[in-house]
């Protein structure tokens, strides 16, 4: 890295995000909660669960979840087809496939640039580390918290 870069970098810390597509949203995760992106295979569904899990699926011979971020949401639901993709969610000893229509890829946002959820928002907005914006409104994307996502699925599973 050339030192102007790195002295840049020290004097506005960035966060990594996974970046992806559900539906119509635009959502990101940190990336140290995304351990690889599969395609989606065949999956099982579970009787008796919530409706945003959509069954388990193998993956390197262990068994995990998949999870419809959209239905957790409350935005919809996800269309599972041949372009779908799973990433493989982690966060402790959790993991969990979530269903992303398309990968938009890695990208390095400044903490500084991080707006809070929106006051008064939905829902979702309690599982949202912030909101990042890059040039124009249309490029908005919701920075998910992913620990606490997960602690409130599986919560909510349990509880059914």
């Amino acid at each position: 890295m050339a030192p102007d870069r790195a002295i840049a970098s020290q004097a506005r810390p960035e966060q990594e995000f996974f970046c992806f597509r559900a539906g119509e949203l635009r959502l990101a995760v940190p990336s140290e909660n995304v351990l690889e992106v599969i395609r989606t295979g065949p999956m099982t569904p579970l009787p008796r669960t919530p409706s945003f899990l959509l069954g388990v699926t193998g993956h390197r011979g262990e068994v995990i979840p998949v999870m419809d971020l959209l239905r957790f949401l409350g935005k919809g639901e996800a269309r599972v087809g041949p372009r779908t993709r799973l990433f493989i969610g982690t966060s402790g000893n959790y993991r969990v496939g979530v269903v992303a229509d398309a990968v938009l890829g890695l990208r390095r946002v400044p903490v500084a640039d991080i707006l809070p959820p929106p006051l008064g928002g939905d829902a979702a907005a309690e599982h949202l580390l912030g909101v990042y914006e890059v040039a124009s409104a249309q490029e908005t994307m919701a920075l998910i918290h992913f620990t606490k996502l997960l602690q409130s699925a599986r919560q909510r599973a349990v509880v059914r």
